[in-house]
Protein backbone atom coordinates (compact mmCIF):
# COMPACT_ATOMS: atom_id res chain seq x y z
CA UNK A 1 0.00 0.00 0.00
CA UNK A 2 2.84 2.19 1.08
CA UNK A 3 2.48 6.16 -0.09
CA UNK A 4 -0.84 5.57 -1.68
CA UNK A 5 -2.76 6.02 1.23
CA UNK A 6 -0.47 8.20 3.06
CA UNK A 7 -3.63 10.71 3.83
CA UNK A 8 -6.54 10.42 2.49
CA UNK A 9 -7.78 6.99 4.75
CA UNK A 10 -5.75 8.21 7.92
CA UNK A 11 -8.33 10.50 9.27
CA UNK A 12 -11.18 8.08 8.89
CA UNK A 13 -9.74 4.65 9.70
CA UNK A 14 -8.44 6.08 13.11
CA UNK A 15 -11.73 7.87 13.62
CA UNK A 16 -13.35 4.09 13.21
CA UNK A 17 -11.20 2.45 15.90
CA UNK A 18 -11.16 5.18 18.32
CA UNK A 19 -7.73 6.62 17.55
CA UNK A 20 -6.47 10.59 17.06
CA UNK A 21 -4.11 10.79 14.69
CA UNK A 22 -0.65 12.49 15.74
CA UNK A 23 -0.06 15.40 13.47
CA UNK A 24 -0.11 19.47 13.55
CA UNK A 25 -3.09 20.52 13.17
CA UNK A 26 -2.36 23.65 11.53
CA UNK A 27 -0.19 21.75 8.61
CA UNK A 28 -1.06 21.87 5.61
CA UNK A 29 -1.32 18.08 3.99
CA UNK A 30 1.91 17.66 2.18
CA UNK A 31 2.19 14.43 0.20
CA UNK A 32 4.56 14.01 -2.32
CA UNK A 33 4.17 16.85 -5.02
CA UNK A 34 4.34 16.51 -9.04
CA UNK A 35 7.70 15.93 -10.85
CA UNK A 36 7.81 19.48 -11.73
CA UNK A 37 6.80 20.77 -8.16
CA UNK A 38 9.32 18.47 -6.48
CA UNK A 39 12.10 19.62 -8.98
CA UNK A 40 11.47 23.21 -7.51
CA UNK A 41 11.19 22.01 -4.22
CA UNK A 42 14.76 20.73 -4.29
CA UNK A 43 15.63 23.74 -5.43
CA UNK A 44 14.78 25.53 -2.86
CA UNK A 45 16.36 23.44 -0.23
CA UNK A 46 19.75 24.63 1.24
CA UNK A 47 22.69 22.70 0.04
CA UNK A 48 25.57 22.29 3.10
CA UNK A 49 27.73 20.01 4.45
CA UNK A 50 26.50 17.23 6.68
CA UNK A 51 26.45 18.42 10.27
CA UNK A 52 27.92 16.50 13.51
CA UNK A 53 26.75 14.02 15.13
CA UNK A 54 27.51 15.41 18.45
CA UNK A 55 24.75 15.17 20.85
CA UNK A 56 22.92 12.88 18.71
CA UNK A 57 20.46 10.28 20.37
CA UNK A 58 17.05 8.97 19.10
CA UNK A 59 15.35 9.93 22.68
CA UNK A 60 15.72 13.37 21.50
CA UNK A 61 13.76 12.40 19.08
CA UNK A 62 10.62 11.36 21.22
CA UNK A 63 8.53 8.31 19.47
CA UNK A 64 5.87 6.61 19.04
CA UNK A 65 3.52 8.78 20.51
CA UNK A 66 -0.19 7.73 22.27
CA UNK A 67 -2.28 7.74 19.79
CA UNK A 68 -5.24 6.76 21.50
CA UNK A 69 -6.39 4.34 23.76
CA UNK A 70 -3.41 1.60 24.31
CA UNK A 71 -2.61 2.20 20.87
CA UNK A 72 0.41 4.53 19.39
CA UNK A 73 1.59 6.04 15.92
CA UNK A 74 3.51 2.95 15.06
CA UNK A 75 0.02 0.94 15.23
CA UNK A 76 -1.75 4.04 13.33
CA UNK A 77 1.45 3.52 10.39
CA UNK A 78 0.55 -0.39 10.26
CA UNK A 79 -3.00 0.20 9.78
CA UNK A 80 -3.09 2.75 7.45
CA UNK A 81 -0.74 0.80 5.21
CA UNK A 82 -2.36 -2.57 5.68
CA UNK A 83 -4.88 -4.48 4.40
CA UNK A 84 -7.39 -7.13 6.14
CA UNK A 85 -6.28 -5.28 9.73
CA UNK A 86 -6.55 -7.61 12.70
CA UNK A 87 -6.77 -5.70 15.99
CA UNK A 88 -6.36 -6.44 19.85
CA UNK A 89 -8.41 -3.36 21.37
CA UNK A 90 -5.68 -0.54 19.18
CA UNK A 91 -2.59 -2.69 18.64
CA UNK A 92 -2.90 -4.27 15.41
CA UNK A 93 -1.55 -7.65 15.76
CA UNK A 94 -2.33 -9.39 11.93
CA UNK A 95 -2.77 -8.20 8.46
CA UNK A 96 -1.45 -7.82 5.17
CA UNK A 97 1.36 -4.88 4.04
CA UNK A 98 3.61 -4.49 0.72
CA UNK A 99 7.09 -3.45 1.53
CA UNK A 100 7.18 -0.25 -1.37
CA UNK A 101 11.45 -0.71 -0.79
CA UNK A 102 11.62 -4.50 -2.22
CA UNK A 103 8.66 -5.77 -3.33
CA UNK A 104 7.88 -7.87 -0.58
CA UNK A 105 4.64 -8.85 1.20
CA UNK A 106 4.11 -9.70 4.90
CA UNK A 107 1.43 -11.02 7.39
CA UNK A 108 3.11 -10.47 10.61
CA UNK A 109 3.49 -6.69 11.89
CA UNK A 110 6.55 -8.25 13.52
CA UNK A 111 8.34 -8.65 10.22
CA UNK A 112 7.90 -4.54 9.64
CA UNK A 113 9.49 -1.31 10.61
CA UNK A 114 8.00 1.63 10.51
CA UNK A 115 10.56 3.75 8.56
CA UNK A 116 11.50 7.44 8.67
CA UNK A 117 11.71 8.69 5.32
CA UNK A 118 13.89 11.10 6.28
CA UNK A 119 15.83 9.11 8.90
CA UNK A 120 16.55 10.85 12.76
CA UNK A 121 20.49 10.80 12.70
CA UNK A 122 19.97 12.77 9.02
CA UNK A 123 17.27 15.25 10.35
CA UNK A 124 19.99 15.87 13.00
CA UNK A 125 23.03 16.25 10.83
CA UNK A 126 21.06 18.46 8.57
CA UNK A 127 19.12 21.08 11.15
CA UNK A 128 17.31 19.42 13.79
CA UNK A 129 19.86 19.52 16.08
CA UNK A 130 18.78 23.07 16.53
CA UNK A 131 15.41 22.38 17.62
CA UNK A 132 14.16 21.62 21.07
CA UNK A 133 12.86 17.82 21.79
CA UNK A 134 9.17 19.07 21.46
CA UNK A 135 9.35 19.96 17.74
CA UNK A 136 12.16 16.87 17.36
CA UNK A 137 9.21 14.81 18.47
CA UNK A 138 6.47 16.12 15.91
CA UNK A 139 9.40 15.18 13.27
CA UNK A 140 9.38 12.06 14.78
CA UNK A 141 5.32 11.48 15.04
CA UNK A 142 4.67 13.10 11.47
CA UNK A 143 1.79 11.74 10.11
CA UNK A 144 0.64 14.63 7.71
CA UNK A 145 4.24 14.52 5.58
CA UNK A 146 4.82 11.19 3.84
CA UNK A 147 7.66 10.54 6.39
CA UNK A 148 6.35 7.52 7.87
CA UNK A 149 6.16 4.12 6.03
CA UNK A 150 5.50 0.50 6.55
CA UNK A 151 8.26 -1.56 5.45
CA UNK A 152 10.16 -4.96 5.71
CA UNK A 153 12.04 -4.59 8.39
CA UNK A 154 15.25 -6.32 6.37
CA UNK A 155 15.15 -3.21 4.05
CA UNK A 156 14.46 -0.05 6.78
CA UNK A 157 17.67 -1.57 8.29
CA UNK A 158 20.04 -1.95 5.61
CA UNK A 159 18.92 2.19 4.58
CA UNK A 160 20.35 3.23 8.39
CA UNK A 161 20.30 6.68 8.66
CA UNK A 162 21.68 6.96 5.05
CA UNK A 163 20.43 9.50 2.38
CA UNK A 164 19.56 8.48 -1.61
CA UNK A 165 23.02 8.95 -2.22
CA UNK A 166 24.31 6.52 0.31
CA UNK A 167 21.07 4.38 -0.44
CA UNK A 168 18.04 3.70 -2.55
CA UNK A 169 15.38 1.33 -2.37
CA UNK A 170 16.13 -2.08 -4.45
CA UNK A 171 12.61 -1.22 -6.10
CA UNK A 172 13.62 1.22 -8.95
CA UNK A 173 9.83 1.61 -9.63
CA UNK A 174 9.45 3.37 -6.10
CA UNK A 175 12.31 5.96 -6.98
CA UNK A 176 10.05 8.55 -8.26
CA UNK A 177 8.07 8.64 -4.97
CA UNK A 178 11.32 7.54 -2.86
CA UNK A 179 12.25 10.96 -3.74
CA UNK A 180 9.36 12.91 -4.41
CA UNK A 181 8.55 12.09 -0.91
CA UNK A 182 11.77 12.66 0.92
CA UNK A 183 11.76 15.85 -0.79
CA UNK A 184 8.72 16.86 0.46
CA UNK A 185 9.67 16.13 4.20
CA UNK A 186 12.93 17.85 4.08
CA UNK A 187 10.84 20.71 2.10
CA UNK A 188 8.54 21.64 5.03
CA UNK A 189 10.76 20.80 8.20
CA UNK A 190 13.58 23.11 6.62
CA UNK A 191 16.18 20.60 6.16
CA UNK A 192 19.27 20.93 4.56
CA UNK A 193 20.41 18.51 1.62
CA UNK A 194 24.17 17.82 0.95
CA UNK A 195 25.82 18.28 -2.91
CA UNK A 196 25.32 14.38 -3.08
CA UNK A 197 22.22 13.88 -1.79
CA UNK A 198 20.68 16.66 -4.04
CA UNK A 199 22.71 15.32 -7.19
CA UNK A 200 21.22 11.54 -5.94
CA UNK A 201 17.72 13.01 -5.81
CA UNK A 202 17.60 15.11 -9.26
CA UNK A 203 18.42 11.37 -10.67
CA UNK A 204 15.94 9.51 -8.96
CA UNK A 205 12.89 12.36 -10.32
CA UNK A 206 14.42 11.36 -13.71
CA UNK A 207 12.80 8.36 -13.54
CA UNK A 208 9.18 9.51 -12.87
CA UNK A 209 6.74 9.18 -15.42
CA UNK A 210 6.76 11.94 -18.08
CA UNK A 211 3.38 14.26 -17.40
CA UNK A 212 1.39 14.64 -19.55
CA UNK A 213 0.52 18.27 -21.72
Amino acid sequence: MGVRLLLAAVAVTLALVGCTPVADPDAPSDAPAAADDTVRLLGQLTVAKAGSMKGYSRARFPHWRDAGKNCDVRDTVLQRDGESIKLSGCNVVGGRWYSEYDKRTFSDPADLDVDHMVPLANAWRSGADKWDDERRGDFANDLTRPQLLAVSASSNRAKGDQDPSEWQPSNRDYWCTYAQSWIAVKSYWRLSVTTAEKATLTDMLDTCPAQKP
